[in-house]
């Protein structure tokens, strides 16, 4: 991987990272919903321009409803659902179990396309979820003021996106991906119109919260798109998607730096342990053991 091709790679990661810095800090301000409506509909307007100086608009209107579909499932409801959950559970765990992802597309793929799980995969899945158990352990508390719902928002929304990837696969190949891009943050926009309003904060939001708003449309969405699909096209979706290693790293980071939060012995040892078994499931890595039986 060439020196801007891993500037690319880190940037991504610290901006999706981020994206829980600034949810924790503006949801609790904004309210889960009207935050994520700011979020698409600006990373929209962002998208929409570029996606007309590259003459993509009519494939929006010829793949309409696969779009929108794919929109409710890789950024409407998973923003909703990571944005509620940041208003129980703190940045950093939120980016760690977000890291499940690629375990639930790889679960998703078995379970629906009938994608082959070798071994090594299946070992992979299994170490995730138990990674999972082991890090929301002290977490799975239902009762008011419990964080167990917030947990199981943040599964939600990876089983939501590893839904999105296999549906993407499917019925979305060879749509560009700047259109995939725009049309799914224009069709979410367009979806949460009618509810974002239904919870608007009665207060106005001060400056701070509306920086952050404006930080996850364009820095965490926008350019982050861009970004992805750049190295998508330089290095392959195999190497792009390393990035996932990557992003709890820096949600973690981003949460004890500028909102003073812990990290735990159980956030440290799942999240290895998290890791660990998305990179079984994705197959950057495989069990020595497999790999010389040929497996």
């Amino acid at each position: 991987m060439k020196g801007r091709d891993l500037s690319d790679l880190l940037l991504l990661a610290a901006l999706w990272g981020g994206s829980f810095l600034f949810l924790r800090y503006a949801a609790p301000v904004f309210g889960a919903v009207p935050l994520i409506w700011l979020r698409v509909a600006i990373a929209a307007a962002c998208l929409l321009p570029l996606l007309l100086w590259h003459g993509q608009l009519g494939v929006l209107r010829e793949r309409a409803g696969p779009i929108t579909v794919m929109a409710i499932f890789n950024s409407a409801l998973p923003f909703v659902l990571i944005a509620w959950a940041t208003l129980s559970v703190t940045a950093g765990f939120a980016s760690i179990v977000n890291a499940t992802v690629p375990i639930f597309t790889a679960l998703v793929g078995a379970v629906w396309l009938k994608d082959r799980l070798d071994a090594s995969r299946i070992v992979g899945l299994a170490l995730g979820f138990a990674g999972v158990l082991l890090m929301s352990a002290d977490k799975a508390d239902f009762k008011p003021g419990g964080s167990g719902w917030a947990v199981l928002s943040l599964l939600g929304a990876a089983l939501s996106y590893g839904f999105a990837a296999n549906y993407t696969k499917r019925h979305l190949g060879g749509v560009p991906a700047l259109a995939n891009a725009t049309g799914s943050q224009l069709a979410s926009a367009l979806l949460l119109l009618p509810l974002a309003p239904l919870d608007w904060p009665a207060v106005t939001p001060g400056v701070g919260p509306w920086l952050a708003a404006i930080a996850l449309g364009v820095g965490c969405s926008a350019l982050a798109y861009l970004l992805f699909f750049r190295l998508i096209g330089r290095v392959g979706a195999s190497r792009a998607v390393t990035v996932t290693f990557l992003v709890p790293v820096f949600g973690t980071l981003w949460g004890v730096l500028f909102l003073g939060e812990a990290v735990t012995p159980g956030m440290a040892g799942g999240g290895l342990v998290i890791l660990a078994g998305t990179a079984l499931a994705t197959g950057l890595l495989r069990l020595p053991a497999l790999r010389r039986a040929g497996r």
